[in-house]
């Protein structure tokens, strides 16, 4: 079989889950099932701190269900971990145990600082940042983690969580005062003894969980957000402190009508934001941002890559891996169109000022253009934009990812003011204008290879008195399909960029 597939079970204090990575044939690697189920295991610690017998049952038959979906999907490897619910629990040894021997499943019970390891793993693999703190607000534990320079410097895992902290200090979701005033002492005592937390103001805090997801949600609802993703999400110190302070007062009943915020954690929100702003206040964090990836991506990464799990580059990992999960474009046609799109951009560059991350946007942009031929090469780019904006383009932010997708799919200025408009307020004026000068750009590299046999072995690109030369220096052929396209865009191409594209062979000058 050529495809690889792994199971990654996680059972956590609040929540256990089942996630089931492929590994396709074209080297790709994609999520093909996942399942999550509601356990509050915290919750059921008893007064001797052990789980009673029959949760254990109903946590065993819960791993046979997920086992289950693992062999339909004939996993080839299945990892579980637990973390903290279990990891406290004065009978551990009894239930991993218990646990193996009815299911077949050989736990993994983390420490706090492997828990915090995997999680950094998870969340570094996925975004494109250099120094922060890190923390997963879990349903028994926190962890925070300070990294530097995309190494993890220093973690602690805190033995409290939003569903032990809803247990000890919150009467039915509800956060009075005196208990608010009670939970931020404990959690202050507790950060007294890790110094090292209040050495690093000024950096932006990373929220991984279900905390910080459901918050984020939440947040983009209240201001009914245009892009579909809280992955890469940024948010101030206001808007959390404003939303806390709307939730807080709020019966369980009318929190069920918050868009955004699930029936499962309608209990457990608050008293799990309260512990997100006190670590906020305690670090003198930047602000807030949001990461979708966590402890299962990175055991994923762990197990996939035991050499070497951590990326050097994720947006390169993540654009590759999106083209490879869409083989029916012709590589070879793809790699021309995107070496000939980044040659034009190096040579025009000059006459523009554009921002920093230019050349990067037209680099991914002309790597994916063409991945919406998988559903429909005859619209293939309204298909390669919705692929982009929903696909998991790490590295990017909200605004980069759309940019990228407006670019890739280009194909008229009105058009790309009918996108942006979908998407006000991210894309402004300044952004159209990026979109069409990049967009033409790219159709250019697209026409210079319109007969996708590579034909042009160099190129010699020369702007000047209005004009763009485009000397084919090493060509197969005369190129008549390219010269045809090339001069069917000229047009549009100089009213963006006052120039005129001319493709010439060595004989033609």
């Amino acid at each position: 079989m050529t495809e690889q597939r792994i199971g990654i079970i996680d059972i956590g204090s609040n929540s256990i889950r089942l996630v089931v990575y492929e590994r396709t044939a074209a080297g790709a690697h994609r999520v093909i099932d996942g399942s999550k189920r509601s356990a509050r295991l915290s919750e059921q610690i008893d007064d001797t701190g052990s789980l009673p017998d029959h949760r254990i049952g109903d946590l065993i038959d819960m791993l046979n269900h997920f086992r289950l979906i693992c062999a339909h999907h004939r996993t080839g490897q299945i990892r579980a971990v637990a973390t903290a619910a279990i990891r406290n629990a004065t009978n551990r040894n009894h239930i991993l145990q218990r646990v193996e021997s009815e299911t077949g499943l050989a736990i993994e019970l983390l420490s706090g600082e492997e828990e915090a390891g995997y999680g950094f793993l998870g969340m570094i693999n996925s975004m494109e940042i250099t120094d922060g703190f890190l923390i997963d607000i879990g349903g028994g534990s926190t962890e925070i983690s300070l990294f530097r320079n995309r190494k993890l410097v220093q973690s602690v895992s805190f033995p409290f969580g939003c569903v032990s902290i809803t247990r000890r200090f919150s009467l039915k979701g509800m956060l009075e005062d005196e208990q608010l005033g009670a939970l931020e002492q404990m959690i202050e005592k507790a950060a007294q003894r890790e110094a090292w937390l209040r050495q690093s103001p000024g950096l932006p805090l990373v929220g991984v969980g279900g905390t910080v997801r459901s918050l984020a949600k939440v947040h983009q609802a209240s201001i009914k957000y245009p892009f579909d993703s809280f992955h890469n999400y940024p948010i101030s110190h206001e808007a959390v402190d404003e939303l806390f302070g709307a939730l807080r007062p709020q019966p369980l009943e009318k929190r069920r009508k918050v868009a955004g915020l699930s029936k499962d954690r309608l209990d457990i929100i608050v008293p799990g934001v309260a512990i997100l702003r006190k670590f906020a206040r305690i670090i003198q964090a930047s602000h807030y941002l949001i990461c979708g990836s966590g402890l299962r991506d990175g055991l994923f990464f762990a197990t996939r890559f035991p050499e070497r799990p951590q990326l050097d580059d994720p947006l390169g990992f993540s654009v590759n891996n999106l083209a490879a999960l869409h083989p029916e474009a012709p590589q070879q046609h793809v790699s021309q169109v995107n070496r000939a799109a980044l040659q034009l951009f190096d040579a025009l560059e000059p006459l523009h000022a554009f921002p920093a991350r230019a050349r990067l946007l037209i680099d991914t942009a002309s790597t994916l253009f063409r991945i919406g031929a998988s559903i429909d090469y005859y619209d293939y780019t309204k298909h390669t934009f919705y692929l982009m904006i929903n696909s998991h383009i790490h590295g990017l932010s909200h605004r980069e990812t759309l940019l990228c997708a407006a670019i890739a799919s280009y194909k008229s200025k009105n058009r790309a003011r009918q996108l942006a408009a979908v998407y006000r307020p991210m894309l402004d004026e300044t952004d159209l204008l990026l979109i069409g000068r990049l967009g033409i750009l790219l159709q250019l590299a697209i026409a210079l290879d319109r007969s996708e046999t590579q034909a042009i072995g160099r190129l010699v690109i020369e702007p000047q008195h209005g004009k763009l030369h485009l000397r084919a220096v090493r060509a197969d052929g005369v190129l008549a399909i390219e010269r045809k396209e090339v001069d069917a865009i000229g047009d549009d191409f100089k009213k963006i960029w006052g120039l005129a594209p001319i493709l010439t062979l060595p004989d033609y000058r």
